[in-house]
């Protein structure tokens, strides 16, 4: 598990106690809304304790200082309303301000130390990076192969969204990359048969903006890539297969990689955000077997209207958040 900032004293110990599995509130904040959402396992299977919804209005620019106050102001009076239990979070970084890279590690991991893995990632990405290298917060994922996923966020944002809860008087415990809360949610959602733990998927979350693409073996990160093609494009038949095209790339590139490995299926886990009929046109125009994840379906809800979920949102996408919420 790969975290860009970990609070080690935090504890779920104290207002988390008194409900068994209560993970931390997850928080999901992308360019056009914040999901929050927190979850309990007791064994038995997963609960949804609380989720909220707040979409950004048209007239706030996402990243500026009005934005920042409305995301506080959002967030405050989600976790405000006594459903939510405890102040512990696990928040992500919007996908459009972390920076993916893809190199080969050097030798064998065992035998590269750290900083001569940060020397090699530093030299092999500072000239690609959006924002200077010596502003930057950056983690490497080792991958097979002798692979590695280098992700990448300028410190200025995590400044900035470390603002965020503390002024809506919230606990940080980490802040996760949203390819492994990803991975979490189809771990523990969708890849629990004997036959996943060595299946290597591709798995795709659908926003309003864009596309997360993410390839795993079961809960092992290999690939991961954002495409600025998302549900508001999506309505043009022609943009569908522009998206078709930018995966098959991924694909490609993946296979480039990791010249072991098998890409079996691809998963959506985007809920009702994007039609039945549009994953079909994907997969029809990758060749590849497929299927839906809905994480609302995967989860059990005692109360909808207690926990403010609607089932019927055409834009519930809750991958990324029930994940952070399950790390």
């Amino acid at each position: 598990m790969v975290w860009f900032f970990k609070n080690h004293e935090c504890s779920t110990v104290g207002l988390l106690g008194h409900i068994k599995g209560c993970g931390p509130i997850g928080i999901d904040i992308s360019d056009d809304s914040v999901r929050i959402a927190q979850l309990s396992d007791n064994g038995d299977g997963v609960t949804l304790l609380a989720g909220a919804v707040k979409n950004r209005p048209d007239e706030v620019k996402s990243g500026t200082g009005i934005w920042q106050r409305w995301a506080i102001e959002a967030i405050r009076e989600a976790t405000c309303n006594g459903m939510f239990h405890g102040s512990e979070v696990v928040a992500s970084i919007p996908a459009s301000e972390v920076f993916i890279d893809h190199i080969k590690r050097p030798g064998n991991e065992s035998s590269a130390d750290e900083s001569k893995m940060r020397e090699v990632i530093l030299a092999k990405t500072k000239q690609k990076l959006p924002f200077e290298a010596a502003d930057a917060m950056i983690k490497y994922i080792a991958a097979e192969e002798n692979n590695a996923v280098v992700l990448a966020v300028d410190n200025k944002v995590v400044n900035r969204h470390l603002a965020i809860y503390e002024n809506a008087n919230l606990e940080i415990k980490s802040i996760c990359v949203w390819p492994t809360a990803l991975t979490t949610s189809y771990t523990r959602f969708f890849g629990r048969r004997k036959a996943d733990l060595d299946a290597v998927v591709m798995l795709l979350e659908t926003d309003s903006r864009r596309t997360n693409v993410v390839v795993c073996r079961h809960e092992n990160l290999l690939f991961a890539r954002t495409i600025p093609i998302g549900t508001q494009h999506l309505a043009d038949e022609e943009m569908v297969t522009r998206l078709a095209v930018e995966l098959t790339a991924c694909r490609r590139q993946f296979c480039s990689m990791y010249k072991e490995a098998h890409l079996e299926r691809l998963i959506f886990l985007s809920g009702q955000s994007l039609s039945k009929e549009t994953c079909g046109q994907i997969a029809k125009q990758l060749e590849m077997p497929a299927q839906v994840g809905d994480c609302l379906v995967a989860v059990q809800i005692p109360d909808a209207s207690k926990a403010q979920i609607d089932r019927r949102q055409p834009d519930a996408n809750w991958a990324t958040a029930f994940g952070l919420s399950l790390v």
